[in-house]
Protein backbone atom coordinates (compact mmCIF):
# COMPACT_ATOMS: atom_id res chain seq x y z
CA UNK A 1 0.00 0.00 0.00
CA UNK A 2 1.22 3.51 -1.09
CA UNK A 3 0.93 6.38 1.89
CA UNK A 4 1.39 10.18 1.01
CA UNK A 5 3.13 10.93 4.05
CA UNK A 6 5.71 13.52 3.89
CA UNK A 7 9.11 11.80 3.47
CA UNK A 8 12.35 12.11 6.38
CA UNK A 9 14.66 14.58 6.01
CA UNK A 10 17.88 13.26 4.58
CA UNK A 11 20.17 16.24 4.18
CA UNK A 12 22.93 16.21 7.84
CA UNK A 13 22.19 20.30 7.63
CA UNK A 14 19.07 20.83 8.70
CA UNK A 15 18.80 24.74 9.97
CA UNK A 16 16.05 24.73 12.44
CA UNK A 17 16.58 21.66 14.69
CA UNK A 18 13.31 22.37 16.69
CA UNK A 19 11.25 22.38 13.52
CA UNK A 20 12.84 19.44 11.75
CA UNK A 21 12.42 17.50 15.14
CA UNK A 22 8.34 18.16 15.58
CA UNK A 23 8.17 17.63 12.05
CA UNK A 24 9.74 13.85 12.30
CA UNK A 25 7.45 13.24 15.55
CA UNK A 26 4.27 14.57 13.42
CA UNK A 27 5.24 12.17 10.93
CA UNK A 28 6.28 9.09 13.57
CA UNK A 29 2.76 9.74 14.66
CA UNK A 30 1.04 9.56 11.35
CA UNK A 31 3.16 6.63 10.89
CA UNK A 32 1.89 4.93 13.89
CA UNK A 33 -1.52 4.84 13.26
CA UNK A 34 -1.39 3.16 10.23
CA UNK A 35 1.33 0.77 11.38
CA UNK A 36 -0.81 -0.31 14.07
CA UNK A 37 -3.64 -1.26 11.22
CA UNK A 38 -0.93 -2.99 9.19
CA UNK A 39 -1.25 -7.00 9.01
CA UNK A 40 1.63 -9.79 10.05
CA UNK A 41 2.29 -10.17 5.94
CA UNK A 42 2.87 -6.80 5.02
CA UNK A 43 5.27 -6.35 7.97
CA UNK A 44 7.20 -9.33 7.30
CA UNK A 45 7.58 -8.64 3.46
CA UNK A 46 8.85 -5.07 4.58
CA UNK A 47 11.32 -6.60 7.23
CA UNK A 48 12.51 -9.04 4.37
CA UNK A 49 12.91 -6.59 1.92
CA UNK A 50 15.00 -4.35 4.49
CA UNK A 51 17.56 -7.06 5.07
CA UNK A 52 18.28 -7.66 1.26
CA UNK A 53 18.60 -3.67 0.92
CA UNK A 54 20.97 -4.00 3.80
CA UNK A 55 22.82 -6.76 1.70
CA UNK A 56 22.99 -4.68 -1.15
CA UNK A 57 23.98 -1.78 0.35
CA UNK A 58 27.05 -3.25 2.26
CA UNK A 59 29.85 -1.66 0.11
CA UNK A 60 28.25 1.92 0.39
CA UNK A 61 27.76 0.70 4.65
CA UNK A 62 31.28 -0.21 4.42
CA UNK A 63 32.75 2.88 2.96
CA UNK A 64 30.59 5.03 5.29
CA UNK A 65 31.99 2.98 8.16
CA UNK A 66 35.43 3.29 7.13
CA UNK A 67 35.33 7.44 7.81
CA UNK A 68 33.63 6.74 11.10
CA UNK A 69 36.31 4.84 12.44
CA UNK A 70 39.20 7.05 10.75
CA UNK A 71 37.66 9.96 12.20
CA UNK A 72 37.35 7.98 15.47
CA UNK A 73 40.77 6.91 15.65
CA UNK A 74 41.89 10.31 14.78
CA UNK A 75 40.63 11.05 17.45
CA UNK A 76 42.25 8.95 20.15
CA UNK A 77 39.14 6.43 21.09
CA UNK A 78 39.89 3.13 22.41
CA UNK A 79 40.38 0.24 21.06
CA UNK A 80 37.39 -0.97 23.00
CA UNK A 81 35.04 1.82 21.80
CA UNK A 82 36.50 1.70 18.08
CA UNK A 83 36.22 -2.79 17.87
CA UNK A 84 32.11 -1.30 18.85
CA UNK A 85 32.04 0.96 16.25
CA UNK A 86 33.71 -1.05 13.42
CA UNK A 87 32.13 -3.08 10.66
CA UNK A 88 32.63 -5.65 8.36
CA UNK A 89 31.09 -8.09 5.84
CA UNK A 90 30.91 -10.08 8.78
CA UNK A 91 29.22 -8.26 10.79
CA UNK A 92 26.83 -6.55 7.95
CA UNK A 93 26.07 -9.62 6.88
CA UNK A 94 25.08 -10.58 10.41
CA UNK A 95 23.11 -7.54 11.01
CA UNK A 96 20.83 -8.75 7.80
CA UNK A 97 20.88 -11.74 9.14
CA UNK A 98 18.99 -10.27 12.12
CA UNK A 99 16.82 -8.68 10.52
CA UNK A 100 15.71 -12.05 8.68
CA UNK A 101 15.07 -13.43 12.21
CA UNK A 102 13.17 -10.73 13.04
CA UNK A 103 10.96 -11.38 10.17
CA UNK A 104 10.14 -14.85 10.40
CA UNK A 105 9.44 -14.14 14.07
CA UNK A 106 5.56 -14.45 15.38
CA UNK A 107 4.02 -11.14 14.92
CA UNK A 108 2.92 -10.03 18.22
CA UNK A 109 0.01 -7.58 17.60
CA UNK A 110 -3.36 -9.22 18.34
CA UNK A 111 -1.89 -12.02 20.33
CA UNK A 112 -3.90 -12.38 23.03
CA UNK A 113 -1.98 -13.09 26.03
CA UNK A 114 -4.86 -14.54 28.48
CA UNK A 115 -9.14 -14.81 28.20
CA UNK A 116 -11.72 -15.68 30.68
CA UNK A 117 -14.91 -15.94 31.39
CA UNK A 118 -17.03 -13.56 34.13
CA UNK A 119 -19.92 -15.41 35.78
CA UNK A 120 -22.25 -12.86 33.89
CA UNK A 121 -21.53 -14.65 30.69
CA UNK A 122 -18.77 -11.78 29.53
CA UNK A 123 -15.49 -12.78 27.91
CA UNK A 124 -12.60 -10.89 28.84
CA UNK A 125 -9.07 -10.93 26.56
CA UNK A 126 -5.52 -9.17 26.92
CA UNK A 127 -4.35 -8.27 23.79
CA UNK A 128 -1.27 -7.15 22.61
CA UNK A 129 -1.03 -3.45 21.00
CA UNK A 130 1.52 -1.23 19.76
CA UNK A 131 3.49 0.70 22.04
CA UNK A 132 3.36 3.43 19.25
CA UNK A 133 6.08 6.13 18.65
CA UNK A 134 9.41 4.58 20.08
CA UNK A 135 12.73 7.07 20.37
CA UNK A 136 15.65 5.33 20.69
CA UNK A 137 19.28 7.61 21.82
CA UNK A 138 22.28 5.17 21.15
CA UNK A 139 25.86 5.32 21.20
CA UNK A 140 28.41 4.34 18.85
CA UNK A 141 26.93 1.09 17.88
CA UNK A 142 25.67 1.50 14.08
CA UNK A 143 23.68 -1.67 14.30
CA UNK A 144 21.59 -0.81 16.47
CA UNK A 145 19.97 1.42 13.75
CA UNK A 146 19.02 -1.73 12.00
CA UNK A 147 18.08 -3.49 15.24
CA UNK A 148 15.83 -0.77 16.45
CA UNK A 149 14.17 -0.07 13.28
CA UNK A 150 13.32 -3.68 12.60
CA UNK A 151 12.04 -4.72 16.39
CA UNK A 152 9.70 -1.67 15.97
CA UNK A 153 7.94 -2.29 12.88
CA UNK A 154 7.30 -5.97 13.89
CA UNK A 155 5.76 -4.69 17.17
CA UNK A 156 3.56 -2.43 15.04
CA UNK A 157 5.61 0.96 16.54
CA UNK A 158 7.01 3.64 14.56
CA UNK A 159 10.71 4.52 15.59
CA UNK A 160 12.74 7.44 15.87
CA UNK A 161 16.45 7.22 15.67
CA UNK A 162 19.23 9.36 17.29
CA UNK A 163 22.21 7.51 16.57
CA UNK A 164 25.86 8.67 18.52
CA UNK A 165 27.99 11.41 16.34
CA UNK A 166 30.73 8.89 16.06
CA UNK A 167 28.50 6.82 14.19
CA UNK A 168 26.24 9.14 12.15
CA UNK A 169 27.85 7.99 8.63
CA UNK A 170 27.27 4.98 9.50
CA UNK A 171 23.74 4.92 10.67
CA UNK A 172 22.64 6.83 7.89
CA UNK A 173 23.93 4.60 5.23
CA UNK A 174 22.18 1.82 7.05
CA UNK A 175 19.03 3.68 7.42
CA UNK A 176 18.97 4.84 3.83
CA UNK A 177 18.86 0.87 2.99
CA UNK A 178 16.07 0.53 5.51
CA UNK A 179 14.07 2.62 4.07
CA UNK A 180 14.72 1.51 0.04
CA UNK A 181 13.29 -1.64 2.16
CA UNK A 182 10.68 0.19 3.38
CA UNK A 183 9.51 1.79 0.05
CA UNK A 184 9.75 -0.72 -1.88
CA UNK A 185 7.46 -2.67 0.37
CA UNK A 186 4.99 -0.30 0.29
CA UNK A 187 5.35 0.93 4.15
CA UNK A 188 5.64 4.58 5.08
CA UNK A 189 8.73 5.81 5.28
CA UNK A 190 8.41 7.88 7.93
CA UNK A 191 8.02 4.22 9.82
CA UNK A 192 11.89 4.51 10.51
CA UNK A 193 13.07 7.81 10.79
CA UNK A 194 16.79 8.73 12.10
CA UNK A 195 17.48 11.94 13.01
CA UNK A 196 19.68 13.89 10.48
CA UNK A 197 21.82 15.92 12.92
CA UNK A 198 24.25 15.66 14.95
CA UNK A 199 22.69 18.30 17.02
CA UNK A 200 22.64 17.34 20.78
CA UNK A 201 19.76 19.84 21.05
CA UNK A 202 18.05 17.16 19.50
CA UNK A 203 18.18 14.62 22.02
CA UNK A 204 16.83 17.55 24.25
CA UNK A 205 13.86 17.64 22.26
CA UNK A 206 13.32 14.00 22.49
CA UNK A 207 14.14 14.09 26.09
CA UNK A 208 11.00 16.47 26.28
CA UNK A 209 8.69 14.27 23.95
CA UNK A 210 8.11 16.25 20.80
CA UNK A 211 4.38 17.95 21.92
CA UNK A 212 3.03 14.02 22.73
CA UNK A 213 4.45 12.33 19.46
CA UNK A 214 7.07 9.94 21.55
CA UNK A 215 5.52 7.25 23.78
CA UNK A 216 8.54 5.62 25.24
CA UNK A 217 12.41 6.10 25.20
CA UNK A 218 14.66 3.91 25.30
CA UNK A 219 18.51 4.93 26.21
CA UNK A 220 21.44 2.62 24.80
CA UNK A 221 25.10 4.11 25.49
CA UNK A 222 27.19 5.28 28.43
CA UNK A 223 26.28 6.19 32.30
CA UNK A 224 26.32 10.01 31.23
CA UNK A 225 23.73 9.38 27.81
CA UNK A 226 21.60 7.63 30.74
CA UNK A 227 21.91 9.24 33.45
CA UNK A 228 20.73 12.34 31.38
CA UNK A 229 18.29 10.53 29.83
CA UNK A 230 16.77 9.57 33.11
CA UNK A 231 16.73 12.84 34.44
CA UNK A 232 15.47 14.75 32.24
CA UNK A 233 12.75 12.41 30.40
CA UNK A 234 9.25 13.99 30.44
CA UNK A 235 7.97 10.33 29.42
CA UNK A 236 8.56 6.78 30.19
CA UNK A 237 12.08 4.76 30.13
CA UNK A 238 13.93 1.63 29.02
CA UNK A 239 16.86 2.25 31.13
CA UNK A 240 20.12 0.40 29.94
CA UNK A 241 22.63 1.17 32.25
CA UNK A 242 25.91 -0.03 32.49
CA UNK A 243 26.93 -3.75 32.33
CA UNK A 244 29.10 -4.51 35.49
CA UNK A 245 28.75 -8.21 35.24
CA UNK A 246 30.16 -10.79 37.16
CA UNK A 247 31.29 -14.71 36.77
CA UNK A 248 31.29 -16.52 40.40
CA UNK A 249 33.52 -19.36 40.39
CA UNK A 250 32.04 -22.12 43.21
CA UNK A 251 33.98 -24.53 45.17
CA UNK A 252 32.24 -27.17 43.08
CA UNK A 253 32.87 -25.50 39.67
CA UNK A 254 34.40 -28.39 37.21
CA UNK A 255 38.04 -26.53 36.28
CA UNK A 256 37.70 -26.71 32.26
CA UNK A 257 34.17 -25.57 32.64
CA UNK A 258 35.17 -22.86 34.84
CA UNK A 259 38.08 -21.36 32.52
CA UNK A 260 36.17 -21.70 29.40
CA UNK A 261 32.77 -19.81 30.67
CA UNK A 262 35.79 -17.16 32.26
CA UNK A 263 38.12 -16.95 29.06
CA UNK A 264 35.03 -16.51 27.13
CA UNK A 265 32.79 -13.84 29.48
CA UNK A 266 35.68 -11.72 29.55
CA UNK A 267 37.47 -12.03 26.58
CA UNK A 268 35.17 -13.30 23.62
CA UNK A 269 34.35 -9.57 22.87
CA UNK A 270 35.33 -7.08 25.60
CA UNK A 271 33.37 -3.68 24.47
CA UNK A 272 30.14 -5.55 24.87
CA UNK A 273 27.64 -4.64 27.84
CA UNK A 274 27.64 -8.33 28.74
CA UNK A 275 31.09 -8.59 28.96
CA UNK A 276 32.36 -10.24 32.81
CA UNK A 277 34.17 -7.50 34.63
CA UNK A 278 34.59 -8.95 37.83
CA UNK A 279 35.65 -12.21 38.75
CA UNK A 280 34.43 -14.03 42.48
CA UNK A 281 36.48 -17.05 43.21
CA UNK A 282 35.64 -19.08 45.92
CA UNK A 283 38.23 -18.82 48.64
CA UNK A 284 37.97 -22.59 49.01
CA UNK A 285 38.71 -23.03 45.47
CA UNK A 286 41.44 -21.14 45.05
CA UNK A 287 44.77 -23.01 46.12
CA UNK A 288 43.70 -24.89 42.26
CA UNK A 289 41.46 -22.60 40.53
CA UNK A 290 43.16 -19.43 41.34
CA UNK A 291 46.43 -19.34 39.93
CA UNK A 292 45.04 -20.75 36.32
CA UNK A 293 42.15 -18.91 36.12
CA UNK A 294 44.84 -15.50 36.21
CA UNK A 295 47.72 -17.28 34.52
CA UNK A 296 45.16 -17.56 31.41
CA UNK A 297 43.15 -13.74 31.86
CA UNK A 298 46.90 -12.52 31.59
CA UNK A 299 48.30 -14.74 29.03
CA UNK A 300 44.93 -13.95 26.69
CA UNK A 301 45.91 -10.16 26.70
CA UNK A 302 43.94 -9.32 29.74
CA UNK A 303 44.91 -7.00 32.39
CA UNK A 304 44.20 -8.26 36.22
CA UNK A 305 43.37 -6.03 39.28
CA UNK A 306 42.95 -8.34 42.07
CA UNK A 307 42.94 -8.25 45.86
CA UNK A 308 45.77 -9.20 48.10
CA UNK A 309 45.23 -12.65 47.66
CA UNK A 310 44.79 -12.53 43.95
CA UNK A 311 47.95 -10.29 43.90
CA UNK A 312 50.25 -13.15 45.60
CA UNK A 313 49.10 -15.59 42.81
CA UNK A 314 51.24 -13.84 39.85
CA UNK A 315 53.42 -11.15 39.97
CA UNK A 316 51.59 -9.70 36.91
CA UNK A 317 48.55 -9.08 39.00
CA UNK A 318 47.97 -5.28 39.35
CA UNK A 319 46.19 -3.75 42.67
CA UNK A 320 42.47 -3.11 42.83
CA UNK A 321 41.36 -0.13 44.01
CA UNK A 322 37.48 0.21 45.49
CA UNK A 323 36.81 1.75 42.51
CA UNK A 324 37.20 -1.48 40.49
CA UNK A 325 34.65 -2.73 41.90
CA UNK A 326 32.27 -0.60 40.51
CA UNK A 327 33.75 -0.43 37.04
CA UNK A 328 32.62 -1.36 33.77
CA UNK A 329 35.52 -1.65 31.81
CA UNK A 330 34.53 -2.67 28.06
CA UNK A 331 37.80 -3.23 27.70
CA UNK A 332 40.78 -6.58 28.47
CA UNK A 333 40.46 -5.51 31.83
CA UNK A 334 38.74 -7.66 34.73
CA UNK A 335 39.30 -7.27 38.36
CA UNK A 336 39.36 -10.46 40.82
CA UNK A 337 38.73 -11.29 44.34
CA UNK A 338 38.64 -14.09 46.30
CA UNK A 339 35.01 -14.56 48.30
CA UNK A 340 33.78 -16.74 51.04
CA UNK A 341 31.39 -18.59 49.51
CA UNK A 342 28.19 -18.13 47.48
CA UNK A 343 26.67 -15.33 50.54
CA UNK A 344 29.80 -13.60 49.84
CA UNK A 345 29.62 -13.33 46.02
CA UNK A 346 25.67 -12.57 46.40
CA UNK A 347 26.78 -10.08 48.81
CA UNK A 348 29.28 -8.60 46.69
CA UNK A 349 27.08 -8.91 43.14
CA UNK A 350 24.48 -6.51 45.50
CA UNK A 351 26.93 -4.01 46.29
CA UNK A 352 28.60 -3.15 43.08
CA UNK A 353 26.49 -4.16 40.65
CA UNK A 354 24.47 -3.32 37.74
CA UNK A 355 21.12 -5.24 37.53
CA UNK A 356 22.52 -6.30 34.38
CA UNK A 357 24.22 -9.99 33.79
CA UNK A 358 25.96 -12.37 36.56
CA UNK A 359 27.17 -16.23 36.26
CA UNK A 360 27.88 -18.84 38.99
CA UNK A 361 29.96 -21.55 37.81
CA UNK A 362 29.39 -24.67 39.79
CA UNK A 363 28.51 -28.56 39.79
CA UNK A 364 26.25 -27.64 43.31
CA UNK A 365 22.81 -27.51 42.41
CA UNK A 366 21.55 -25.98 45.56
CA UNK A 367 24.87 -22.94 45.10
CA UNK A 368 23.27 -22.08 41.84
CA UNK A 369 19.65 -22.14 42.91
CA UNK A 370 20.69 -19.99 45.37
CA UNK A 371 22.21 -17.68 43.36
CA UNK A 372 19.92 -17.51 40.41
CA UNK A 373 17.27 -17.00 43.10
CA UNK A 374 18.92 -14.02 45.03
CA UNK A 375 21.24 -12.41 42.64
CA UNK A 376 18.91 -9.60 41.41
CA UNK A 377 19.74 -9.15 37.83
CA UNK A 378 18.13 -8.77 34.98
CA UNK A 379 20.18 -12.40 33.62
CA UNK A 380 21.24 -14.79 35.64
CA UNK A 381 23.40 -17.94 34.38
CA UNK A 382 24.65 -21.20 35.31
CA UNK A 383 27.11 -22.54 33.56
CA UNK A 384 27.36 -20.36 30.49
CA UNK A 385 28.94 -17.61 29.23
CA UNK A 386 27.60 -13.93 30.43
CA UNK A 387 27.90 -13.27 26.76
CA UNK A 388 25.00 -14.73 25.99
CA UNK A 389 23.19 -11.76 27.37
CA UNK A 390 21.87 -10.94 24.29
CA UNK A 391 18.30 -10.62 22.17
CA UNK A 392 19.06 -12.62 19.81
CA UNK A 393 20.78 -15.48 21.77
CA UNK A 394 17.64 -15.36 23.69
CA UNK A 395 15.88 -15.96 20.35
CA UNK A 396 14.32 -12.79 20.02
CA UNK A 397 16.10 -12.03 16.62
CA UNK A 398 17.18 -8.85 18.00
CA UNK A 399 17.40 -6.58 20.83
CA UNK A 400 17.19 -3.20 21.76
CA UNK A 401 19.11 -2.91 24.14
CA UNK A 402 19.41 -4.92 27.98
CA UNK A 403 16.45 -3.38 30.26
CA UNK A 404 18.25 -3.05 33.59
CA UNK A 405 14.80 -1.41 35.49
CA UNK A 406 11.92 -3.87 36.43
CA UNK A 407 9.30 -2.30 35.14
CA UNK A 408 7.11 -3.41 32.00
CA UNK A 409 10.86 -4.31 30.08
CA UNK A 410 13.25 -6.18 31.81
CA UNK A 411 16.44 -7.93 30.24
CA UNK A 412 16.76 -8.01 26.59
CA UNK A 413 14.00 -5.82 25.01
CA UNK A 414 12.50 -7.71 21.77
CA UNK A 415 9.41 -7.29 19.92
CA UNK A 416 7.31 -8.63 22.78
CA UNK A 417 8.55 -5.88 25.50
CA UNK A 418 8.00 -3.33 22.45
CA UNK A 419 3.82 -4.23 22.72
CA UNK A 420 1.80 -3.18 25.48
CA UNK A 421 -2.16 -4.60 25.85
CA UNK A 422 -5.32 -3.45 25.92
CA UNK A 423 -8.75 -5.50 27.31
CA UNK A 424 -11.04 -6.76 24.80
CA UNK A 425 -14.70 -7.42 26.62
CA UNK A 426 -17.39 -9.36 24.53
CA UNK A 427 -20.96 -9.12 25.85
CA UNK A 428 -24.09 -10.12 24.78
CA UNK A 429 -26.20 -7.33 26.61
CA UNK A 430 -24.76 -7.16 29.77
CA UNK A 431 -25.76 -4.19 32.03
CA UNK A 432 -24.43 -3.34 35.47
CA UNK A 433 -26.81 -3.39 38.32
Amino acid sequence: MSVPLKKPIEEPHVGDVATTMHMIGANARAAARILAAIGAIEKERAIWAMAHAVRAATPAILAANGEDVAEAEKAGATSAFVDRLRLDDKRVAAMADGIDAVAALPDPVGAVMSAWDRPNGMRIERVRVPLGVIGIIYESRPNVTADAGTLGLKAGNAVILRGGSDSFRSSRAIHAAIVAGLSGAGIPETAIQLVPTRDRDAVGLMLGGLDGAIDVLVPRGGKELVARVQTEARLPVFAHLDGNCHVYVDKAADPAMAQSIVLNSKMRRTGICGAAETLLIDQNAAPTLLVPLVRMLIDAGCEVRGDRNVEAADPRVKRATDEDWSTEYLDAIIAVKLVDGVDEAIAHVERYGSHHTDAIVTADRVAAEKFLGRVDSAIVLHNASTQFADGGEFGFGAEIGIATGRLHARGPVGVEQLTTFKYRVHGSGQTRP
